[in-house]
């Protein structure tokens, strides 16, 4: 029996979900939360085998609290369904470690579907999603990333300085990266150091090669 936490904080979809799933075969709900934090609490005290997440949610939203579950408890299964299929939300998704992705318009059997297959380990993905995926992956080579044109950063130095070069401040940065605010300062000290920038603005400028 897979056991199944749902995450949503409209009552009228949780209730919903909640309904549905218990009527899938070898699918058992084992608790339902309203917003990120509760479902952080409850997938920890609960260990079910999949949490169905939501994106959008108070108090702590559905990417921090996957990201949360997958570090106290990386063999939970995070599955999001969510309204939202723009790439923003995707990419935070899967950094954060959802091994599924479905918008709510899925029906109930490729639902049913979709928690089986996380369950057993496997990723899953809308056909939106997937098509997006691949279109992606056999696209032309991307440009070399600042990892490769900056050897002397560290792989989170590069992800700071990304960040940097979208005129993120330390607070967003901390809070997309997971990382205290003091911690990403310290990263953003060393990036200046090692690319020779003054401030924020030229170290961009440098990593976006216009320095």
């Amino acid at each position: 029996m897979i056991r199944v936490l749902v995450a949503d904080d409209q009552a009228t979809v949780r209730d919903g979900l909640v309904t549905l799933l218990d009527l899938a075969e070898g699918v058992t709900v084992v608790g339902a939360a309203a917003d990120g934090i509760e479902a952080v609490d409850l997938a920890l005290s609960l260990r079910p085998d999949v949490v169905l997440m939501d994106l959008r949610m108070p108090r702590l939203d559905g990417t921090g609290a996957t990201a949360q579950i997958m570090a106290a408890a990386p063999a939970i299964a995070v599955l999001v369904l969510t309204t939202y299929a723009d790439d923003e939300s995707l990419a935070g998704a899967l950094r954060a470690g959802a091994r599924g992705y479905l918008t709510k318009d899925a029906g109930r059997a490729e639902l049913a579907a979709a928690v089986r297959s996380v369950a057993s380990g496997q990723a899953t993905f809308a056909a939106e999603i997937a098509d997006r995926l691949v279109r992606g992956f056999t696209s032309a080579a991307p440009a070399p990333g600042l990892r490769e044109r900056f050897p002397a950063l560290t792989a989170r130095e590069a992800d700071v300085l990304e960040a940097i070069t979208l005129g993120h401040n330390n607070a967003r940065i901390a809070a997309d990266l997971f990382l205290s605010v003091a911690t990403v300062k310290s990263y953003v000290n060393s990036i200046f150091a090692k690319l020779g920038a003054r401030d924020r603005a030229h170290a961009a400028a440098i990593a976006s090669g216009r320095s």
